[in-house]
């Protein structure tokens, strides 16, 4: 049972702790305002490009079906993955780079890092019940989201943190698997997304011997890149697959399954989740060239420079003038330093919202 369920008579639920955990987290405010967080495009660039709302269902099915062949928690994997980008703030990592920028010239010397702003999220910011903060999920559940990328950065997490986390093990295999179905799903559907804008192409990505052995199994089934809608599906099914099967394979024989807490996983022994070493190297490859020609496209890198700019202008407005903090946030002042609220706050923002505060501020960015 968890900490504070026996209060709320739900001792008898028919659901899992995993999955209560999960239904928590769909029905939080901050789940829904992923929607219109941006991945790599903003959102109000059209309605097919993937949102932080997109990427965290599709990380959630990729990590299901993983767990379930490995013989593992799949609702703990699926509960990890719907809340491990809820911390993440408006305009994706350019605007988590500036809050830590900002936050680090405050005076705060944490910064900020967006995993540890999930697990704050989950078990401070949001407000689902009268007599605690949070939404009171299970220890395994907020120790997947708090540790699920690796290597994990210590340097930012409060002293207080290692009492009830502990630091120096691994993280549990359902985050391990959590952390690659992140990084399956990002470049499948950044490839997806590249292509549709036409910032990328397949004649690019043709520098990639992934990219080829991928696109040798659509050649194969007779589909050609005249069918631009079709071949692009094709390919990012069989991208996913291909790297879903590789690593099953790998991982099969090394994952003990009879555990799910980090603890039980000594931070000297190797993680059992992952790919051979020959398609790591593959994948390293795929990722460069997804950096130079996508990410740091200019009209990506336009996009998110204004991203930027709009998260510093507000904090430092906001640090000039707190009461235009809306009233939750407002009242947090009584009893926590300034410049975290404010960084909550902003963190919390949707792209559309901070853009368009942005423009209530200071004029039309």
């Amino acid at each position: 049972m968890q900490a504070h369920d026996r209060f709320y008579g739900i001792s008898d639920d028919f659901r899992s702790p995993y999955a209560r955990d999960r239904d928590r987290i769909i029905h939080s405010g901050s789940f829904r305002k992923l929607e219109y967080k941006t991945q790599v495009f903003l959102n109000q660039e059209g309605d097919f490009f993937r949102t932080r709302l997109t990427h965290s269902i599709e990380v959630s099915q990729i990590a299901r079906s993983i767990s379930s062949q490995l013989g593992l928690e799949e609702s703990l994997a699926e509960a990890i993955a719907l809340a491990h980008d809820l911390g993440h703030t408006p305009f994706g990592h350019v605007g988590g780079d500036e809050l830590d920028k900002q936050l680090k010239l405050a005076g705060f010397k944490n910064g900020f890092e967006h995993n540890y702003q999930s697990f704050r999220v989950l078990t401070f910011l949001e407000k689902r019940y009268k007599g605690f903060n949070g939404l009171n999920l299970s220890f395994a559940t907020l120790e997947g989201v708090l540790k699920h990328s690796y290597p994990y950065d210590k340097s930012f997490l409060p002293p207080e943190i290692d009492k009830f986390f502990k630091l120096d093990t691994h993280l549990s295999i359902e985050a391990m698997v959590v952390d690659r179905a992140d990084e399956i799903a990002y470049m499948s559907h950044d490839i997806d997304d590249g292509i549709h804008s036409g910032l990328i192409s397949f004649d690019t990505l043709k520098e990639s011997e992934l990219a080829q052995e991928v696109l040798q199994k659509v050649y194969d089934e007779g589909v050609s890149e005249d069918e631009d809608e079709m071949f692009r599906y094709r390919f990012s099914s069989h991208f996913i697959n291909h790297l879903v099967y590789s690593l099953l394979e790998y991982s099969k024989d090394k994952v003990d399954n009879s555990k799910i807490l980090s603890s039980c996983i000594s931070s000297s022994q190797a993680i059992p989740i992952g790919f051979n070493p020959e398609l790591e190297t593959k994948i390293k490859k795929l990722k460069k060239i997804l950096y130079k020609e996508l990410y740091q496209h200019k009209e990506i890198v336009r996009k998110m420079f204004a991203g930027k700019k709009a998260v510093e202008g507000l904090f430092q407005a906001l640090m000039e003038e707190p009461k235009m903090l809306p009233k939750y946030f407002a009242l947090q002042l009584e009893s926590r330093a300034k410049h975290r609220v404010i960084a909550d706050y902003i963190a919390s923002m949707s792209d559309r919202y901070a853009m368009s505060l942005y423009n209530e501020v200071f004029g039309k960015l």
